[in-house]
């Protein structure tokens, strides 16, 4: 092959910068953490969208049944309970003062499922 001649045949020349992300992906980027995106099949990786959870519950479309929900919250004692209540009978105070963090709502953690479909969508520790 010269340099002067034509390319050989099926020859396709690379390009010149890389693919942008509605070329790669397809679509447009989400604006918003609250945007669906289905999972994205690279090879063994599975991409999805996570959405912060609080301690309120939060508006989100739920990954399991596509729908647009606030989600459905519930408490149960966390690990700050425990140790709290563990330092209270450690010091003395084990006649049932120890029970009080598991009562106090700063010492719970927060789960969140969906009330449409009752799909488990996460915890917030505290």
């Amino acid at each position: 092959m010269t340099k002067d001649g034509p390319p050989p045949y099926g020859f396709v020349p690379p390009p010149s910068a890389p693919p942008s992300y509605a070329q790669a992906v397809g679509g447009v980027p989400p604006s918003s953490p609250f945007t669906p995106q289905q999972p994205v099949l690279s090879g063994a990786q599975i991409v999805t969208t996570v959405v912060p959870i609080g301690p309120q519950s939060t508006h989100m479309i739920c990954p399991t049944c596509h729908a647009e929900v606030n989600t459905k919250t519930t408490t149960s004692p966390g690990m700050i309970a425990y140790v709290s209540g563990f330092l209270i009978a450690l010091f003395g105070c084990w006649l049932g003062c120890c029970l009080i963090p598991c009562c106090i709502d700063e010492c719970m953690d927060v789960h969140h499922t969906c009330p449409h479909c009752k799909a488990y969508l996460g915890r917030h520790r505290r």
